[in-house]
């Protein structure tokens, strides 16, 4: 259990990999009424 455990989150960051333990920033997306609002304020 630690660096070098691929199934640890800590073991997951050594290896600069992602799974189930150290899932991705989900970049939120834009809705439909935040485009609209964004462009008609130019």
């Amino acid at each position: 259990m630690g660096k070098g455990d691929k199934s640890s989150k800590r073991g997951k960051i050594a290896n600069k990999s992602y799974g189930t333990r150290r899932p991705r920033k989900i970049k939120k997306k834009p809705s439909v009424d935040e485009k609209i609002s964004v462009k008609g304020k130019t």
